[in-house]
């Protein structure tokens, strides 16, 4: 069992949704085929997932009825001339995904999509870290690359409305730190780096540039980094696996061992304490 996999599991009500809804957010293979080559610039890599390739891709898990009640509701969408309504609809759709198919990414984009007509900076921003959350568990980069850049356009439209919110700043750069949307993920960094520069408390911060040392292979930083959130925010489970794992990367045993154990106390199934109990155990050999 992968690190992500027994967060998701253990993490609680929010994460307990992104199991809920990550399960099944990625189309059949066969419309959606993750590259294998790695390019240095994503102008490089060509996406092959876009919104119709994910919907379509969706629709196909429905019944009969379902595709015919989602088709009348995107219908109504395209007849509504009234911003308004089409926020409605918006909403309806993205409850249906959410509710009814149980598939994170329409729910996400039309959530999105809603918020981009409503302009708000409190809905813009709940879209936005939904996005970022969920893209920050994907595996496949396709669908990493176009949640990152969906993430992105909503944060910068918060931003316009509120160009001081920190957390804003920190997501806007976190797409570019996870979301492989730049060849220079610096771009990210510095937007985070802002923030953490001016307000060394802001945990959200330093979780997030602690993720990205873990990312770009700098343990020593994420350590340092993960260290002051565990301290700020014991109960931060992603905190502490991530801080477990870059003890346990940089070579320091004994503090891996910990942390490891440290994280147990989070989860009550067995089969997430017997794999944690194998990581300490293989760590003490």
């Amino acid at each position: 069992m992968k690190k992500q996999q027994i967060i998701l599991i253990g993490g609680g009500v929010l994460l307990f949704c992104f199991v809920y809804f990550f399960g099944r957010t990625v189309p059949p293979k066969s419309k959606v085929t993750a590259k294998t080559q790695q390019a240095a610039s994503p102008s490089a890599h060509e996406h092959s997932v876009d919104i119709n390739t994910i919907l379509t891709s969706s629709k196909q898990e429905l019944t009969v009825e379902q595709q015919a009640y989602i088709n009348q509701l995107e219908t109504a969408v395209v007849r509504g001339d009234v911003k308004e309504q089409q926020i409605k609809v918006y909403k309806q759709i993205a409850a249906f995904w959410r509710d009814t198919a149980h598939l994170l990414l329409p729910y996400a984009y039309y959530t999105g999509q809603a918020s981009k007509l409503e302009n708000s900076e409190k809905s813009l921003t709940f879209a936005a870290h939904y996005f970022l959350g969920g893209l920050r568990q994907q595996g496949n980069p396709d669908l990493k690359h176009w949640m990152a850049e969906e993430a992105k356009e909503l944060f910068e439209k918060a931003l316009a409305l509120n160009p001081n919110n920190d957390s804003t700043k920190i997501g806007l750069g976190s797409c570019y730190l996870f979301g492989n949307i730049s060849s220079n993920p610096m771009e990210g960094i510095q937007l985070i780096r802002e923030v953490s520069e001016r307000d060394s408390s802001n945990i959200y911060a330093q979780f997030m540039l602690g993720l990205g040392a873990m990312e770009s292979g700098q343990f020593d930083r994420a350590v340092e980094r993960l260290n002051k959130v565990v301290a700020a925010e014991p109960k931060n489970l992603e905190a502490v696996l991530n801080l477990a794992e870059a003890y346990e990367r940089k070579g320091d045993k004994a503090n891996a061992i910990k942390w490891y154990e440290a994280g147990k106390k989070f989860f009550t199934e067995k089969e997430i304490l017997d794999e944690i109990d194998s990581r300490i155990q293989q760590l003490k050999k």
